[in-house]
């Protein structure tokens, strides 16, 4: 099994990129690929560049990525409770090429923050939004009050209940 395991964020200190690659450690038996958004980088979307660049090549790097993977796990920054406008220019690109941006890929779906919420907001967005653009949702799951919950030396979750949380979310990707 191949996975997709990304930010959908740009920073360089990215609480969620912590968070997926994190995650990553409890699949067993898959090949897994971390991307950064930051090699994703194209103009800002809009139609007049769309009529003057046509399907941007970088997003049709970013649909390829997708099409080699057997699933994908994305932890959603949240910015003012949408998404990064980092993350949501690589999909309004990629969904100008392909509507199905996910590609019919199983999903698990993360959000954390520092506060209590943990990105709730966003990841609601996300769940509600992705089947629509040919994800399949297995789980999702919100990791509230990050700098709280993570040992920044190990890398580790340090809620034994929260650490339980993400091993099952992760398990249901491919059940």
């Amino acid at each position: 099994m191949k996975v997709l395991a990304f930010a959908a964020s740009n920073s360089s200190r990215s609480i969620n990129k912590k968070l997926v690659t994190y995650a990553t450690r409890f699949l067993s038996n898959a090949e897994v690929e971390l991307l950064d958004l930051n090699d994703y980088e194209m103009p800002l979307f809009s139609v007049d560049r769309e009529d003057e660049i046509g399907e941007h090549e970088v997003a049709k790097r970013f649909l390829a990525k997708i099409a080699e993977v057997d699933g994908i796990m994305i932890s959603f920054a949240e910015h003012n409770s949408s998404y990064t406008v980092a993350y949501k220019n690589v999909f309004d690109w990629s969904s100008r090429i392909n509507g199905q941006v996910y590609q019919n890929k199983p999903m698990v779906l993360f959000s954390t923050s520092n506060g209590r919420r943990g990105g709730m907001g966003v990841l609601g967005h996300a769940a509600a939004g992705i089947p629509f653009q040919g994800g399949i949702v297995k789980g999702t799951l919100s990791v509230p009050s990050f700098k709280d919950n993570f040992n920044q030396e190990t890398g580790e979750i340090t809620d034994p209940d929260l650490q339980k949380q993400i091993q099952a979310v992760v398990a249901s990707l491919f059940a």
